[in-house]
């Protein structure tokens, strides 16, 4: 065997093999999988332990689909060879397939030991870089590609975006001025060039050379393209410098779209005022921009922010006449942030009842106002009273619109929502349902009664519903839903699995919204390359600083805190597993669900005798999907590690949500539990800084002073001091739990929220249980304002305590709220529940299908 110098034994190949190996090379790229596999099968049957050619035999394997088999044929080619910048390359590539960016980032920086300039895997190493977001390795690797391909552009702005990435904006901006000196003959309309340029701009700003910027800018505004990003960005620059010029840099601006808030907001900082407060200088700003702007909406709507009194009224009259009179159904929406300030709210109801009495009159077959008019004020008034609380009040004025126009689904919806603000969800999903048949091709209306479903508690019934839009040869609604990233369906469906006493399932939906932010944030990785290919960069900054946040969603930060809540119950009571486990049959509808993705799963399975072959697919190197294990979640709810699996949820939103007081408290309660005292006792002390009175501070200060006195021994040093310390700056009179806990309900004696509080407090210090109940019972009395929410929270502690009394809260409840359905007895529920969906009504009239049955003989 003929030996090539420099290169070790192992790795030497005869020429006609070496040939071969650059063969198989080519086919991988080319994507010829099954002839790249057996010329791989060729070079291994004469040197078995050749690790570069097995590790490429693994790659392609992965690629056909065969993925475990693939993986462990790239280990031991790894194996075989640990100087291979190609087998360690191809591990990276695995890896990264698997999303394990930290390993995968260790191959790559061994294959660059021993090919230090390997254009392909520096690439793959940057964008590895920026994901993990290590901006300080990042600039290393892009000098190295800028150092080896100094004549490609793209890696001139590469390098800049790194240094600007790692925070040193004054090296970004000299990378991009050596590279505007290598520029000759820039084609006329060249849009990468046009980036370059703004990207230049947005450097010399935030470096503190506004003036620069500007010049710059009027220097290059031919070249620039986005003549609304030159725009604005005059108008910014010519603000920080406090320039005579930016008057009209604004007015330019307006005149391009007189609806941006932003630019008012803006505008006004440049005059030294603020849209925040009443500010008679800023309305008679506002003023002047309305009168330039007549058709613009946006300046009158500003006005009523920062007007008072008989001038606010004056404003409002003709902004709101002028609203009812077209018809939007949004005007409301517009308008309830007014609501903050009372006088203004008292103005905005004697406007709205002097206007319905106007167009009551004026709507007769006589009149001169449209009847439509007297309509949307009725609604609008209807919403008004709702938003204020006085639910009985708007349900009779929005009975009053649906018998003067019945056919309009937005009062149908309306009247679902007033419904369901009182406690009567069954009520509210059968407004939906009659708002729905209205207009059965409509698919926000058919999503609305979905989803009122769901809170019903009706979840099957809500899955029909969906499924009349959802692709038809899915396992099920649900899960074409779940694949869409419906973050809407699976939240509701979760919440209404835990509602229904089905916390398996409902973790099951809160770990599938886990999965979809998992892949959000994966999917940016793609983005480092293509990006700065096409040198979208300024978006590209601003989608980097967006995935930063990602985890703050609300959805998110909902479904962390409801499935930890879920994993430190199953935590404290192991027993719930176990009783799942027993009576845990499926239901018809899941049953059918499971039989149609059985199907479905067979019908799509691939066959090697198709014409063309499944065996040469490339299937790519992501994670394919499994096979569902656990349908109905119990292994999920029964893992060995709770409280491990709650933190992991948990961990993400602590940075980039600080100010949720719900995401500490919830963090409090696992990491007690994992004996991380320290850690509980920091988690509170952020708590306490956002609202020191919070009640449900209050009850887990109380459950933290009962279990340090509950400790057999203090913790060692230097942890024991540490939390001695904590606790007291917690509570800084040292006093008793229960004392604690008495004091602070005489503070809050008519807070529904701090009672409750203070009554799980009580539970949680281990007193008697008619004490809890008594409690408890004060939440009925005349000051206390109970809500629904609170009072269905109050019955579900009082069974979870297995009190005597719960019935008697139940009934009690469901006197004192007479339109609330929440409060009824199992057997009036099962009987509310048949009315909702009318048979005749059903998802059946309206679709497609209906239509299709009706014309078919």
């Amino acid at each position: 065997m003929s030996k090539v110098a420099g290169i070790p034994p192992k790795r030497a190949l005869p020429s006609k093999e070496a040939g071969l190996f650059k063969e198989v090379l080519t086919l991988y790229e080319t994507r010829q999988l099954k002839k790249g596999l057996k010329t791989a099968d060729f070079i291994l049957k004469k040197f078995p332990e050749h690790g570069e050619t097995m590790c490429m035999k693994g790659l392609i394997l992965a690629h056909m689909g065969r993925r475990e088999e693939g993986i462990n044929m790239v280990k031991k080619g790894v194996r075989f060879d640990l100087t291979s910048h190609i087998c360690w390359h191809v591990f990276g590539l695995i890896q990264k397939g698997e999303k394990n960016y930290e390993e995968a980032l260790k191959s790559y920086m061994q294959a660059l030991k021993f090919d230090k300039e390997n254009m392909n895997i520096l690439r793959d190493s940057a964008q590895l870089q920026t994901q993990l977001r290590l901006f300080e390795n990042l600039v290393e690797t892009r000098y190295t590609l800028l150092r080896l391909r100094p004549n490609l552009r793209q890696n001139w702005v590469a390098l800049s975006v790194a240094h600007y990435l790692n925070g040193n904006v004054t090296e970004a901006k000299k990378v991009l001025e050596h590279y505007e000196k290598t520029l000759k003959n820039v084609p006329d309309n060249d849009v990468e060039h046009s980036e370059c340029l703004l990207y230049y701009v947005k450097l010399m700003e935030e470096s503190g050379e506004p003036q620069e910027a500007l010049d710059f800018l009027d220097n290059n505004r031919r070249a620039i393209l986005d003549k609304t990003a030159i725009s604005e960005i005059r108008a910014r620059l010519l603000t920080k410098l406090k320039s005579d010029a930016a008057e009209s840099a604004w007015s330019a601006l307006f005149k391009r779209n007189a609806e941006c808030s932003d630019y008012y907001s803006e505008y006004l900082e440049f005059r030294g005022l603020s849209l925040e407060g009443n500010s008679p200088e800023a309305l008679a700003v506002l003023q002047t921009l309305a009168d330039a702007h007549p058709r613009a909406n946006a300046p009158k709507r500003l006005s009523l922010s920062v007007s008072t009194g008989e001038t606010f009224t004056q404003l409002a009259e003709p902004y709101l006449v002028r609203g009812l009179e077209r018809g939007v159904p949004s005007l409301f929406a517009d308008l309830k942030s007014l609501y903050k300030d009372d006088t203004k709210k008292d103005a905005i109801e004697k406007l709205l009842e002097s206007a319905l009495e106007r167009f009551k009159k004026d709507s007769a077959p006589e009149g001169s106002t449209e009847p439509t008019t007297y309509l949307w004020t009725l609604y609008f008034l209807a919403q008004h009273h709702s938003y204020l609380g006085r639910q009985k009040q708007a349900l009779s004025i929005l009975d009053q619109a649906i018998e003067h126009t019945p056919t309009l689904p937005d009062l149908h919806l309306f009247r679902a929502r007033i419904l369901k603000r009182a406690g009567d969800y069954l009520g509210a999903a059968t407004s939906t349902n009659d708002a729905r048949t209205l207009d059965g091709q409509d698919r926000f209306l058919n999503t609305k009664c979905g989803k009122y479903l769901l809170r019903a508690g009706m979840i099957e019934e809500a899955s029909s519903v969906f499924g009349l839009f959802t692709k038809k040869d899915a396992a099920s609604p649900g899960a074409d839903l779940e694949e869409m990233q419906s973050l809407l369906y699976i939240l509701e469906e979760g919440h209404a699995h835990e509602l229904n006493g089905k916390p398996n399932l409902a973790l099951k939906k809160y770990f599938a919204t886990k999965k979809i932010f998992d892949e959000i944030e994966d999917d940016q990785y793609d983005f480092h390359g293509y990006n700065l290919r096409k040198f979208t960069i300024t978006i590209y900054l601003k989608m980097l600083k967006w995935e930063d946040t990602l985890f703050s969603h609300p959805a998110y930060v909902k479904a962390a805190i409801s499935a930890s809540r879920i994993l430190v119950s199953v935590h404290d009571d192991p027993s719930i597993v176990t009783a799942l486990s027993a009576i845990a049959p499926l239901t018809d509808a899941e049953k059918k669900a499971k039989k149609k993705a059985k199907k479905a799963a067979a019908a799509a399975k691939p066959t090697d005798d198709k014409k063309g072959g499944a065996a040469n697919e490339d299937k790519g190197l992501d994670i394919p999907v499994t096979k569902d294990e656990d349908s109905d979640g119990l292994k999920l709810l029964g893992c060995s590690d709770p409280l491990e699996r709650a933190f992991q949820l948990l961990r993400p939103i602590i940075n980039v949500a600080p100010s949720n007081l719900q995401v500490w408290l919830a963090l409090y309660d696992v990491q007690i539990r994992r004996k991380k005292l320290l850690q509980a006792a920091a988690a509170l002390h952020h708590a306490k800084q956002l609202s020191p009175e919070s009640p449900g501070l209050h009850l887990r200060i109380v459950d933290l002073k009962h279990r340090a006195s509950k400790l057999p021994q203090a913790p060692p040093a230097p942890i024991g001091p540490v939390f001695s310390e904590a606790v007291a700056k917690l509570d800084p009179g040292s006093i008793a739990p229960a004392t604690f806990n008495s004091q602070y309900l005489q503070l809050h004696a008519s807070d529904p929220e701090a009672i409750f509080a203070c009554a799980q407090a009580l539970h949680a210090i281990e007193s008697p249980l008619d004490e809890v109940e008594n409690a408890v019972f004060t939440l009925l009395a005349d000051p206390v304002a109970l809500d629904t929410k609170m009072a269905r929270s109050v019955l579900r502690f009082l069974t979870s305590i297995k009190s005597t009394r719960a019935e008697e809260f139940r009934a009690a409840c469901d006197k004192k709220f007479e339109l609330s359905t929440l409060f009824k007895t199992p057997e009036e529920l099962a009987t509310l529940r048949k009315k909702v969906l009318n048979p005749k009504d059903a998802p059946l009239t309206g679709s497609k299908e209906a239509k299709k049955e009706e014309v078919t003989p």
